[in-house]
């Protein structure tokens, strides 16, 4: 199975957290910096990355890199990338998000304008097409500009990991899962220890916790763009990865988790997000 690079940013100063989640997954890390983790996997990895990873943000498929201090230069380099590759005929592949940090280039509506027409005159040319269809699967890009070089990544998961599926309440100021995950991941709470929240708001530590705690992977209840990648990934795959989660859930297991709040409706609310999380019945919510 062919490997390829694999990137997944996180919040900045989290990388340390993210490298030993995806060494444990038994990935090799070649690359920790700022707000990025790169390994190497193959198809398989794409799949595991996204069900299992508690930190990462997305999982991104690196399909390029470098430099570019005009837009001639960015279109040239855009366009000798093997984007057959990676891309159906009918695919449609547009630069979803691009961020520029201290380079020449840093215009992001420019940038997604000149990629884009790169892409589709490298298909066009390999299909020998007048014009690209894109009536099928989504590909969609996040370019990165620092201080002039550029890589260019598919994005596998779609909306951000972040979002496990779970969380259909929300408080005021709610902090996101992947970071919850993280700050918990960096104390020496396990789950054979108490885990107390005063002010729970709609339940996202208390959950995340005990989501470790029963050893719940963070994805396996939410969809990933990849997942249509038939060219890619066989779909078999992805099955696989979530049976592989479904089998390491630790039914009995016990716990101490408290979550508490002074609004009542947040109470209520974090009770219902644990309920959609499987974990209703680890956690006390008062």
């Amino acid at each position: 199975m062919e490997r390829y690079e694999l990137i997944a940013p996180c919040h900045f100063g989290l990388e340390a957290v993210l490298k030993k989640e995806v060494v444990d997954l038994g990935y090799e890390v070649t690359e920790v910096e700022n707000g990025r983790v790169t390994f190497i996997g193959d198809a398989e990895a794409i799949c595991r990355a996204n069900i299992f990873l508690r930190t990462a943000e997305r999982v991104l498929l690196k399909v390029g890199s470098f430099k570019a201090v005009t837009f001639d230069e960015l279109f040239e380099a855009t366009r000798a990338i093997l984007w057959e590759k990676y891309l159906p005929k009918d695919g449609k592949c547009w630069v979803k998000k691009a961020s520029s940090i201290s380079s020449k280039l840093f215009s992001p509506s420019d940038i997604q304008r000149i990629m884009k027409k790169a892409i589709a005159r490298h298909m066009q040319e390999y299909y020998d097409l007048d014009r690209m269809p894109e009536t099928g699967n989504e590909y969609p890009l996040r370019v990165f500009f620092y201080k002039d070089q550029v890589t260019v990544g598919i994005d596998t998961s779609g909306e951000s990991l972040h979002k496990r599926g779970y969380r259909q309440m929300t408080s005021k100021a709610p902090i996101t899962e992947t970071l919850a995950a993280a700050l918990i991941l960096l104390t020496p709470w396990k789950a054979d220890r108490i885990l107390v929240d005063p002010f729970c708001g709609s339940g996202t530590f208390p959950i995340e916790a005990a989501m470790m705690a029963a050893n719940i992977a963070p994805g396996m209840n939410r969809e990933f763009v990849a997942e249509d990648w038939k060219n890619m990934i066989p779909r078999k795959l992805w099955y696989n990865a979530v049976e592989e989660a479904n089998d390491l859930i630790k039914d009995d297991i016990e716990t101490d988790i408290q979550g508490y709040d002074i609004d009542p409706d947040m109470v209520k609310a974090a009770r219902e997000n644990a309920k959609e999380a499987g974990v209703d019945t680890l956690i006390h919510f008062q």
